[in-house]
This record gives C-alpha cells, structure tokens and sequence, in this order.
C-alpha cells in the first residue's frame, strides 16, 4: 500500500451500533455486521468488496436535522437502485423516514437514528 491511502470505511455517529448497523444491513442486503464486546462499535463488510459502513457510539449523540444550517447533515449516503418505488416501499418497513420526494430520480431519507441517506435513480 505505501504512502498512498486506500478507502476502507465510512463511520457513523450513534447511540447503538449495532442497531443501526443491523438497519442497513437490511437495507443493502449485507451479511450480519460484527459488533465489538461491549457494543460501542459495529462493522458491515460489503461482500463485494470495497468500502465497510461502521458505526460508532457516541454518548450524547444528536440526529442532523435536514435541511439545517444549525445541525447540518455534513454527509450522507447515495444508495443506487434501479426501480425507485419498491426501494422507497422498502427502506420505509425497514424503519427509515422520509424527508423529501420532490426530486423526480431520487428520493432522500434519514435512517432510524436521523442520519440523511438518498436513494437514486439518476
């Protein structure tokens, strides 16, 4: 590897690790996340390869607010799908909330914890 990084995560805020973790496992289809002892971290693997979600605890944990200049979301996911209605129908069972639908190829979310995410037929 040398001198030059490789993308190996993207990590998330929350209160329970393993929880949100277990949130988009469903929503990717991902095998079960590992979740150190204790529960203050968990990690999904993509079985693909490529980049891992983690997921850390954080104590006093505040959702971004969406849109918000005062808690901004600072990051947020695009999930690629190819019909956008049974992805919306799916991701809203799996506990995600629905913050606008305006835009007519995508749609963005926040998961169960308030993290933004956008699903995108783009």
């Amino acid at each position: 590897m040398g001198a030059v990084p490789t993308f190996g995560s993207t990590v998330f805020d929350c209160p329970d690790p393993a929880a949100l973790a277990g949130f988009y496992r469903a929503v990717l289809d991902w095998p079960e996340p590992a979740v150190r002892a204790g529960g203050s971290w968990a990690r999904l693997v993509n079985p693909t390869g490529g980049a891992r979600l983690e997921f850390q605890q954080v104590a006093d944990y505040r959702a971004p607010e969406w849109p918000s200049a005062s808690l901004p979301q600072q990051a947020h996911l695009d999930l690629d799908v190819d019909d956008l209605e049974a992805a919306h129908t799916r991701v809203l069972s799996l506990g995600a909330k629905l913050l606008d639908d305006s835009p007519s190829t995508f749609r963005v979310y926040a998961d169960p914890v308030g993290h933004p995410f956008c699903l995108c037929a783009c």
